[in-house]
């Protein structure tokens, strides 16, 4: 099946979804891996792809945007409810 969601540098510990994951939906990364959504992670939103501690930093496009407010659990929602923001974009 084809990704449902974009990873655009190497170091980044998120994806963007490229349409509406439902929880428990299976998260399909560009190269072929596949893990489950633990949460509905909403179109263009970001889905953890790793474990992220508290106060790791999260990135994206291969930037800093912010730091884990919690732990982050693989396949869950990274959103304001457990991020904190900070960095570029």
């Amino acid at each position: 099946m084809k990704p449902n969601v974009v990873v655009i540098n190497p170091v980044d510990n998120v994806g963007i979804a490229l349409e509406d994951i439902r929880e428990n939906e299976a998260v399909r990364m560009p190269a072929g891996e596949e893990f489950p959504a633990l949460d509905g992670i909403p179109y263009s939103h970001k889905v953890a792809l790793v474990e992220i501690a508290v106060g790791a930093e999260i990135y994206k496009y291969g930037e800093v945007i912010g730091r884990a407010a919690k732990p982050i659990k693989k396949g869950q929602w990274v959103h304001t409810h457990n991020l904190e923001a900070g960095g570029s974009s």
